[in-house]
């Protein structure tokens, strides 16, 4: 755990890389993204060996292989999804006012995102991150350690290689990797299930036919109350 702001911009840039899709661009840039991470040495020697270790692998096994793997762990569970307000907000409403917050942040100082980029992508984050001045970038990190904290959990769960990428990513805030409880994750099947005809909603959270349905009711405004709108 670092007691002040590392300066890791390199850093930080390869720990996005790593966390975007593996195709054939990433792998032919592995020798300069190890060369990166050795030359800034802003984490811990034994976690640089562990990332420079996992960038040779993806580089040299199977693309197939890798591709697939990579697409099995991030895009198919949710406790390792690299969305972050989908560990906070799920499907939920509040996760469109969210993601335009975020971007404007980004927008703010400058960094613009490409055509059908999420802004809460933890590359994108990370990218975002890299940005910033020393300590900026550390707090900036801090404020997301818990949803990081249980992507790395999830990871270590299913012993992937990628834990230590999140490892890195909260050791550059100032944190430190520990694992914390999760709740297990459902079947694959089970979270892709359609729901049944007029079977109700099939979102997390919600209750399934023939058991109570939550109803909100929200007072009517008349136009002569105060706040009402024409």
């Amino acid at each position: 755990m670092f007691n002040k702001p590392t300066h890791s911009p390199l850093s930080l840039r390869v720990l996005a890389a790593l966390l975007r899709y593996p195709d054939a661009e990433f792998r032919a840039a592995v020798p300069e993204l190890q060369q990166a991470l050795r030359a800034e040495a802003a984490l811990p020697g034994a976690r640089i060996d562990e990332l420079c270790a996992l960038l040779q692998r993806l580089q040299q096994a199977d693309p197939f292989t890798v591709e697939a793997e990579f697409v099995d762990l991030f895009d198919r569970g949710r406790g390792t999804a690299l969305h972050l307000f989908e560990h906070v907000h799920g499907d939920s409403r509040e996760r469109g006012p969210a993601m335009v917050d975020l971007q404007q942040t980004y927008e703010r100082a400058g960094l613009y995102l490409a055509p059908g980029e999420l802004p809460d992508h933890l590359a994108v984050v990370l990218e975002f991150a890299s940005t910033q001045p020393s300590r900026e970038a550390r707090d900036f990190l801090a404020e997301i350690a818990h949803i990081n904290r249980a992507i790395f959990s999830a990871l270590q769960r299913r012993q992937s290689p990628y834990a230590s990428v999140l490892a890195a990513v909260l050791e550059l805030a100032g944190e430190a990797a520990e694992r914390v409880d999760i709740p297990p994750e459902p079947e694959l099947d089970e979270a892709w299930a359609e729901p049944e005809a007029f079977g109700g909603c099939s979102s997390a959270g919600q209750s399934r036919p023939e058991q109570p349905q939550p109803i909100h009711i929200v007072r009517k405004q008349s136009a002569h109350q105060p706040g009402a709108q024409a």
